[in-house]
C-alpha cells in the first residue's frame, strides 16, 4: 500500500497535516495520540494476562482448597440449581 512513498511525499502529508490543524494544535494532538497509545497498550496488556490458563499446578508449599480442585456442579451441568420454568 505504501512501497511508492519516497521522501517527497511524506513532506506533502506533514505539509498538508500542519495546514489542517495548525501548529499551536500540533503537540496537543500528539500528547492525545501518545496517551491513547499508552491506554490501548496497558489493556492489551491486561487481556493477555486474563488469558492465561491456569496449569493446575501451585509453587511448593501452598495448599489447594477442595473447592479449587473439583469444578463445581453449575460449571459441570448449567441447568443444575436453576427453578424450572412455570
Amino acid at each position: 500500500m505504501f512501497q511508492g512513498m519516497t521522501g517527497w511525499h511524506l513532506l506533502i502529508i506533514l505539509i498538508v497535516i500542519l495546514l489542517l490543524f495548525g501548529a499551536a494544535k500540533l503537540p496537543a494532538l500528539a500528547k492525545s495520540v501518545g496517551q491513547s497509545a499508552r491506554v490501548f497498550k496497558g489493556e492489551m496488556k491486561a487481556m493477555k494476562d486474563e488469558d492465561v490458563p491456569a496449569t493446575g499446578t501451585t509453587a511448593p508449599g501452598t495448599a489447594v482448597s477442595q473447592a479449587d480442585a473439583t469444578p463445581s456442579a453449575t460449571a459441570a451441568d448449567p441447568g443444575a440449581g436453576t427453578d424450572p420454568k412455570p
